[in-house]
């Protein structure tokens, strides 16, 4: 302080302010207080010299009395930071800890509302977590990208960033997301310091008010201070509750592990008991009643066409296609309806179906029992497969033998072959036919099973022979049965499948040019593009007469003319000498009545006759080639028989 005394000492003016402002100091006053001494010195008429004195003094009491006053709030401030930091490490919740941190955040720094953002490293960005003071729905929703607005640049830099007017301040990325939510809760001015915990960033800690702020040095140190101490306390929080889930998830895995094991147990004992029973040759409903034992339910088993291979405790089942198909992707049991269905897998390949009944409520440990199941079912059936598909080498081979020609100097024993067949079941002294079958050459390897399993339902024989799939069946029909078999098996296989047929043949003897003539039926049938069709050469008319090993002409022109020789035959009319007058005159009228010498209606009505005999249809160009035929084929035949008339 300037030396308060003149010549003589201190003037009385100079003491009495200086003591005064030792009291005033003494007594806590206020700044103003403080300035009052000078002014009434100089109102007292204190000369120059003392009135800078006295104001050297003063400027030197208001220093101290800042001083003090700096030094009382920061030790208030520790005082809150320390209660803080004692609350905080008291709390155990994080939601608590969270709610806690941003309410002294807003009581310490005396804003408007405090809240507080958490990162989030798979969005890549950070976002609202708790609010202290906030009246916005938008706001308490909002989510920063990294670099975006104050708090995302915090987040983004590890920085306290402070803004007056963040409405005004250019120094922030702004989006409409950000400043949609900050004007609906009405913040200016706004101040963000980072939480982190070492060097990583977990969030950013925020005070704001709703007018402009100035946030001063020692309010950004006061709530980084707090976001520190807020770090720490987030950080055990989560921690702590980290560690009492993995603590309840270990004692839930104990209990699962130990539920787990006991199932386990019962499932291995289980397909050891179904196993056993399938390699001591047990059947499909012998494997069905313990599996609907073990169970407690009714058991329904099918193969993979849905036929019904056994049924234990329950009613006829509706096969799930879809519930099936579900299981066949999943590869688990799965319910429908109030029953559990599993495919019955051989990897990818469905080979059936289980239909569990009675037990809409399995538990886990029943349905891994249930699946097991299934893989002995699958098991079960791959041994029948098995079984069959040698079974189908055996037939196979013996109808290679079959269609095999003998040739010269071949002295096969028909009785060894005849033998053979029967013990498959297979009577040859029955009328076989002989069915060739082809389709796209992608899906040939499906026809083949599904022609075994038709010759299997037939009581025939199925193979391969010259790249073409055969079938050997007994029946008097098999134009009528190659239609029928096409038309199924082009429906089940989704692509056209051509049969050529021939037949009945009896005997083995005759069964080689039997397929010969059923492959030209074929070839045939290719040719006249009936792909998708099944036919006997008998059927495709006067093409059939052509390439026919035994020529049928009578029973090609009864099958054309019939009707019509038959009514001639009962009524002494003259239908069929018509119907040759016609096509030998070009199927003109005029020119058939004058060859006739009849009148023109009586041509008409004639024709008539024929159309309601042969059917509407019979002077299409198809079907007058037909019979142009047949009529020439019955003249000629007419022409050998002894006292003939023509006609």
């Amino acid at each position: 302080m300037t030396d308060v005394t003149t010549a003589n000492g201190p003037t009385n003016a100079a003491t009495a302010a200086l003591r005064e402002l030792l009291d005033l100091l003494a007594a806590d006053a206020s700044a103003g207080q403080l300035a009052q001494p000078a002014a009434q010195a100089g109102a007292a008429g204190a000369d120059p010299h003392e009135q800078d004195v006295i104001a050297e003094a003063t400027r030197t009491a208001l220093t101290i009395h800042r001083t003090l006053a700096q030094r009382r709030r920061r030790e208030t401030e520790l005082a809150a930071l320390f209660d803080t930091a004692s609350d905080l490490a008291a709390l155990r919740d994080l939601d608590s800890v969270l709610r806690a941190i941003v309410h002294r955040a807003r009581t310490l720094l005396g804003t408007d509302v405090a809240y507080l953002t958490l990162n989030d490293p798979a969005a890549g960005d950070t976002f609202m977590r708790v609010t202290a003071g906030s009246v916005s729905a938008t706001f308490q929703q909002l989510r920063l990208g990294m670099g975006e607005g104050l708090g995302g640049l915090v987040a983004q830099t590890a920085r306290p960033y402070a803004s007056p007017d963040y409405r005004t301040d250019r120094r922030f990325k702004h989006t409409g997301a950000i400043d949609e939510g900050v004007d609906e809760e009405g913040l200016r001015g706004i101040l963000g310091v980072p939480l982190r915990v070492g060097r990583r960033v977990i969030g950013v800690l925020f005070a704001a008010d709703r007018t402009p702020r100035d946030f001063t040095p020692e309010a950004i140190a006061l709530l980084a201070s707090l976001a520190d101490h807020a770090a720490v306390a987030i950080d055990s929080a989560r921690l702590l509750e980290e560690t009492r889930s993995a603590l309840v998830e270990l004692n839930a895995a104990n209990e699962t592990a130990r539920a787990h094991g006991d199932a386990l147990r019962r499932a291995a004992d289980a397909h050891d008991r179904l196993t056993d029973l399938v390699l001591r040759g047990g059947a499909v409903d012998e494997v069905a009643r313990e599996i609907a034992a073990l169970l407690d339910g009714g058991l329904a088993v099918h193969d993979a066409d849905g036929t019904e291979l056994a049924r234990v405790r329950t009613g006829p089942v509706l096969l799930p296609e879809q519930g099936i198909d579900a299981s066949r992707r999943g590869g688990r049991a799965v319910p429908v309806d109030g029953d559990w269905v599993c495919a019955v897998l051989a990897g990818p390949e469905v080979l059936g179906s289980l239909v569990l009944t009675g037990r809409a409520g399995l538990t886990d440990a029943d349905r891994r029992l249930f699946e097991r199941a299934g893989l002995v079912t699958a098991l079960l059936l791959l041994l029948r497969r098995s079984v069959a598909e040698a079974e189908d080498r055996v037939r196979g081979e013996l109808l290679d033998d079959l269609l095999t020609a003998q040739q010269p100097g071949d002295h096969r024993d028909t009785g060894s072959v005849t033998l053979r067949a029967r013990r498959l079941d297979v009577n040859l002294a029955r009328p076989h036919a002989v069915l060739v079958l082809t389709c796209d050459p992608a899906l040939r390897s499906r026809l083949l099973p599904e022609a075994v399993r038709r010759a299997r339902a037939l009581g025939g024989l199925a193979g391969t022979r010259n790249g073409h799939t055969v079938l050997l069946a007994p029946t008097s029909r098999p134009g009528a049965l190659a239609q029928e078999l096409a038309h199924d098996l082009t429906r089940g296989l989704g692509t056209p499948v051509t049969i050529g047929a021939a037949g009945p043949a009896t005997g083995p003897e005759h069964l080689p040019h039997t397929h010969d003539e059923a492959r030209r039926c074929l070839r045939a049938l290719e040719a006249l593009g009936r792909t998708g069709d099944g036919a006997a050469l008998a059927d495709l008319g006067f093409l059939g007469v052509l390439l026919g090993d035994r020529t049928d002409l009578t029973g090609y022109v009864d099958r054309v003319l019939g009707p019509v020789l038959a009514y001639d035959s009962q009524r002494g009319t003259e239908l069929v000498r018509t119907l040759t007058a016609y096509f030998d005159h070009g199927a003109s009228l005029a020119r058939a009545k004058d060859a006739l010498h009849v009148h023109v209606n009586t041509v008409v009505q004639r024709l008539d006759r024929v159309a309601h005999l042969l059917g509407p249809d019979w002077n299409t160009p198809g079907n007058t080639l037909e019979i142009q035929v047949a009529l020439r084929l019955h003249r000629l035949a007419q022409q050998g028989t002894p006292g003939h008339r023509p006609t």
